[in-house]
């Protein structure tokens, strides 16, 4: 059975509120929600004990602490390089751990293997990223990049 199934509206309604507000008091969210605030605690701790909720952050502009330039990147591995111990991927992955730039990495079907969200301070530092760091990796074959010119919606909830 799947985590959705054995949520019921009101932890539905708690983890709308929390998306929206993640340091909104139990209280509040229980006047929003009809429950007392030590209910929506049992509630909460239950949802991060089942890692319904995976972790509790600040959301930063990154336009505000001087990251005014984002790009997604389409990264093409080679797949038969095995000079390495590990396969391709495997030290792709890993590197990308490593790289600040990359706020976020996904595997892809289709005719590219990875597409990379970077956050950088401007072209200068997009450039000196490609040249220097991704496309020295001994896994990268070749990259496409498409830059944001507008952010139309951004958002980390999840519809429930």
């Amino acid at each position: 059975m799947d985590q959705l199934s054995s949520l019921d509206k009101l932890d539905k309604a708690i983890l709308r509120r929390l998306q929206q507000n993640g340091r909104e008091t139990y209280e509040t969210i229980g006047e929003q929600v009809g429950l007392s605030a030590s209910a929506v605690l049992r509630r909460v701790k239950r949802l991060e004990d089942t890692r319904v909720i995976d972790r509790y952050v600040a959301l930063v502009r990154s336009e505000a602490v001087g990251m005014g330039l984002t790009a997604y990147l389409n990264v093409r591995l080679e797949k038969l390089t095995e000079s390495h111990k590990r396969n391709p991927m495997d030290l792709f992955r890993a590197s990308v751990q490593t790289w600040p730039e990359v706020v976020e990495c996904s595997a892809m079907t289709g005719d590219m293997d990875y597409l990379l969200r970077i956050v950088v301070r401007d072209m200068a530092h997009y450039s000196r990223f490609i040249m220097d760091t991704l496309l020295k990796h001994p896994s990268v074959l070749d990259c496409k990049t498409s830059f944001v010119l507008d952010h139309v919606k951004a958002t980390t909830a999840v519809p429930l």
